[in-house]
């Protein structure tokens, strides 16, 4: 898809996921097709239906602020799909940056090592795994690899047992790398982590479509671990202002909680393998996980 019609591609599928009902509509007829009409979002928008239909296919390039943010209230766009659609509509000037910092600082890996006895982990915006703690290897550790999370998510059969509620992880891990990877349209690695998984997961295929646009900021997890069994965990994520592109998400239990007292477990299982040599600590360019990673890409 050219950069010219992915505004297109995002005001179609966001008009599809639309019902009359969702805007006060009656519909009176059986509907070809799924979702509003185009003159459904041009009239609340306070536009013509040429205008909207000219915007849809690429050929009106320069909305007005206003217009745009008309059209985000006609398909009850949230702030970040919002955001999404007004980046897609003035992309970046070509000086800006095409692709996310790849690597982790010194003072980051030290902080997952030493401040953090929780599982945490650093994602890039491809959703790819940079670094992690022990913790969070531990956490992880039902998986094939612990290199992508996208790719963990839809093509790891692990994940279905891991994740109690696996179509909410899933449609939240897909929001989260369109939210992630849209500041940054160059990046190559997000295009082949895409590739990937569309061609092996059809149920990737079909949220993608969706074009939902939704950062995982803070939320509560249901988790199932082997070892401890299940985990109702909070995490939050925190973006790295010095790494544009990388999020550090972080993992917590209610104090007393019995997910509390399988975390301490899970921190002495990660302990014991440390000292066996079966995984490294807030790792650097040699450390378990980038090798991982390192595979997956090659």
């Amino acid at each position: 898809m050219t950069r010219e019609n992915a505004l297109g591609a995002f005001l179609r599928a966001r008009r599809e996921l639309l019902s009359p009902e969702d805007v006060g509509l009656r519909s009176y007829t059986v509907r070809r097709v799924k979702g509003l009409r185009r003159e459904e979002v041009a009239l609340p928008a306070g536009v013509s239906t040429d205008y909207y239909t000219r915007l849809e296919q690429g050929r009106e390039r320069h909305p007005s602020h206003q217009v745009l943010d008309a059209v985000a209230r006609a398909l009850r766009l949230d702030a970040a799909a919002a955001e999404h659609l007004f980046r897609l509509a003035r992309p970046a000037p070509s000086g800006a940056a095409a692709t996310s910092e790849p690597t982790v600082s010194a003072e980051l890996l030290r902080l997952l090592d030493h401040f953090l006895d929780v599982p945490a982990c650093v994602l890039s915006p491809a959703l790819d795994v940079l670094a992690a703690n022990p913790v969070a290897e531990q956490l992880y550790g039902g998986f094939a690899r612990f290199d992508n999370l996208l790719r963990m998510t839809f093509l790891d059969p692990f994940a279905r047992r891991f994740f109690l509620d696996w179509e909410k992880a899933a449609r939240g891990a897909v929001s989260t790398l369109r939210a992630l990877s849209a500041p940054f349209p160059g990046d190559r690695r997000v295009a082949e982590v895409v590739g990937d998984v569309s061609l092996h997961s059809p149920a990737f295929v079909s949220l993608w479509s969706r074009y939902e646009v939704r950062p995982r900021t803070s939320e509560d997890k249901r988790l199932w671990h082997p070892d401890v069994g299940e985990l109702r965990l909070h995490y939050e994520a925190f973006t790295i202002t010095s790494a544009p592109g990388q999020q550090l998400f972080v993992y917590s239990a209610e104090p007393g909680s019995p997910a509390a007292d399988a975390l301490a477990l899970l921190r002495t299982l990660a302990g014991d393998r440390v000292r066996d040599g079966d995984i490294g600590g807030g790792h650097t360019g040699d450390g378990p996980a980038v090798e991982r990673l390192g595979e997956s890409h090659g």
